[in-house]
């Protein structure tokens, strides 16, 4: 590791791992109640486990963005970290901010709307502490290089920062809600945080693949193009039913059809950068998760967003099992397994040892995305037999739900596998160490496969 304050990204990565295993927990249970409608039901009501399970994926996925950056930022900008102790104290923030809100969902207190739901003290915290990363980590940019991967890293955080803040618009007409409300939910994981998933992946495929950077650059440059111009207008398919004017209906069909195009091209983009640079990384699994992710993404948030984001489709589909369907594939590959490839990628470096369980974090990535991608499965068919059902014969819901039971009891033992596959992961990562990294060994595992 060439850069002492890459460690700063270590205590991220740590916090959001337990985050995560804490998000797998809420997860299971809510999964529970759907075949066994009483389970906890007076301790803690069906609506605090989903709301916890949603919250900390958001919450968990933003720490592995931070940590990530702090890990690479080093790397691109050649220099170190502005201020490694305002990383510390952003992190102590953040956590307070976050355990506050999940201990106020257990006690009541939040705000009711989905995903932003924390309590206003909560938000202002989460705020300040993201103001802090963004200072630190610009200053740091603003005295090193500028390259493409750091440049739109930085773009994607600041937009994310930005659109946040459309957290704190809460008009009391249902309609205007929903509209400000999408440019926080939509803008965040079908806008600006594309830019940073794909800034992500390109500075693992230059790392792990010694394709020259200016390729990998040019890739970037048409992914984030392609992002924010499907992105920004494809925010018309959440406008179809809240009242909002007519001309959102052909508007967000035909840009929610578009989104498909970044993700295409990130597939592309990855697997050709393997195919034309080195295959000899001896970080195998970071690798894995990286191709994983881009095809998982290009499926869960292209092609099953696709499937029912027209409008003459999506008016029998939304709120359906459908929709919980493109949301778990979407979030899993597209933003858990990248933050998963780069935690695999940068733990051996921080923690100064060889690649190390590599055939336990290959199976974790065999058993996570098996899993991911059968209860994906399962709830497409609930969707479309609760579509055909409640939408088209017109049956109570109630009624309806009765009919999904076999696919509630097999989305419960896929998420059962996920926690089995998480654990498998955090053994890999965090397990016993087999050896030192010397430094020519380290400069192996990343700094020397740099071209360009």
């Amino acid at each position: 590791m060439k850069y002492e304050t890459q460690r700063v990204a270590y205590p991220f990565f740590i916090v959001a791992m337990a985050l995560f295993a804490l998000q797998i927990v809420f997860g299971i249970l809510a999964a529970t109640v759907y075949i066994m409608p009483d389970f906890l039901s007076e301790a803690m009501p069906f609506h605090i486990m989903r709301m916890s399970h949603t919250n900390l994926l958001i919450v968990w996925l933003l720490l592995g963005f931070m940590g990530s950056t702090y890990y690479l930022m080093p790397e691109e900008a050649e220099t170190e970290i502005h201020s490694p102790m305002i990383a510390y104290v952003q992190l102590a923030i953040f956590a307070v901010a976050g355990a506050g809100a999940l201990l106020s969902y257990q006690l009541g207190i939040h705000e009711g709307r989905e995903f932003l739901e924390q309590p206003f003290w909560s938000k202002v915290l989460i705020t300040v502490s993201f103001l802090m990363f963004l200072y630190n980590t610009s200053m740091t940019l603003l005295k090193g290089r500028k390259t493409a991967i750091n440049l739109v890293l930085m773009l994607g955080l600041w937009l994310a920062a930005v659109f946040w803040l459309f957290a704190f618009v809460n008009p009391g007409n249902l309609a205007l809600d929903k509209l400000y409300w999408w440019w926080v939910v939509h803008l965040w994981v079908e806008g600006v945080w594309e830019l940073i998933m794909a800034s992500l992946l390109a500075y693992l495929l230059i790392k792990m693949t010694g394709v020259d950077r200016e390729i990998i650059e040019k890739w970037l440059y048409v992914i984030i193009g392609l992002a924010l111009f499907s992105g920004l207008l494809g925010t018309g398919h959440h406008y179809y039913w809240i009242g909002a004017p007519g001309y959102w209906q052909p508007l967000g069909s035909i840009f929610s059809t578009l989104e498909v195009l970044p993700f295409f091209a990130m597939v592309m983009f990855a697997f050709f950068m393997f195919w034309k640079g080195r295959r000899n990384h001896p970080n195998k699994a970071a690798m894995l998760w990286t191709l994983g992710s881009a095809t998982l993404a290009f499926f869960g948030a292209g092609v099953w967003g696709f499937m029912h984001t027209l409008s003459f489709v999506n008016y029998y589909s939304h709120g359906t099992q459908v929709t919980a369907a493109h949301g778990h594939l979407a979030f899993f590959g597209a933003y858990v397994m990248t933050v998963l490839a780069i935690i695999t990628y940068a733990m051996p470096q921080l923690r100064r040892v060889q690649p190390y369980n590599q055939i336990l974090n290959m199976w974790s990535f065999w058993l996570m995305t098996s899993a991911m991608c059968f209860m994906t499965f399962t709830l497409t068919f609930a969707g479309v037999v609760q579509t055909h059902l409640q939408r088209v014969m017109g049956m109570n819901f109630m009624e309806v739900q009765d009919q999904l039971q076999l696919f509630y009891y097999m989305r419960l033992g896929a998420g059962i596998v996920v926690a089995i596959a998480a654990c498998v992961y955090f053994i890999a990562i965090f397990g016993p160490a087999k050896s030192q990294v010397s430094a020519g060994a380290e400069n192996q595992l990343g700094t020397s496969t740099v071209q360009g």
